[in-house]
């Protein structure tokens, strides 16, 4: 992308961003979990972790994550956040290389980078595959989580 194409865009980015906040989460949060889809067995078999509320609404509504909104610390939001930041600029940043690979293989290859980055990303920032995974569900379901976790990003992003 040429400068003043970028100059121009990113300004008008930035603002639909600030208004759409929790739509953009939940596309890409589709993305991130597609990007780490073949993670979901470890997580599966790594069992559950302190964060898990184990309750009868859990059991009848398996889809939903097992996160109670009301016990997560702001360390774990802040923790998400910045996870979330570093898995969201990963992906943009490689974004155009993955859309021109040449080949199938190519593009299995960067997905396959991007997700191994991601992964660091999120384990660097102190949580657990699991964690955020759950997290980044609960955001996308949970109206009041999800504008806890936009308002700790946008103050994320004032600070940068």
């Amino acid at each position: 992308m040429t400068r003043n194409i970028k100059d121009l865009i990113l300004p008008q980015f930035h603002k639909f961003l600030s208004r759409k906040l929790r739509q953009v989460i939940a596309s890409l949060g589709i993305v991130i979990a597609i990007l780490l889809w073949g993670i979901g067995g470890a997580i599966a078999s790594e069992g559950l972790d302190t964060l898990t509320v184990a309750s009868p609404a859990t059991e009848a509504a398996p889809n939903r994550p097992t996160l109670d909104t009301n016990t997560i610390p702001s360390a774990k939001v802040s923790q998400f956040v910045g996870a979330y930041l570093q898995v969201l600029r990963q992906i943009e940043g490689r974004q155009q290389e993955l859309l021109s690979a040449p080949t199938s293989l190519e593009s299995q290859r960067i997905e396959g980078e991007i997700e191994s980055a991601s992964i660091a990303a999120i384990e660097q920032a102190g949580l657990t595959k699991q964690e955020y995974l759950q997290m980044l569900s609960l955001a996308n379901i949970d109206p009041e989580f999800g504008e806890r976790i936009a308002a700790g990003i946008q103050e994320a992003k004032n600070q940068e």
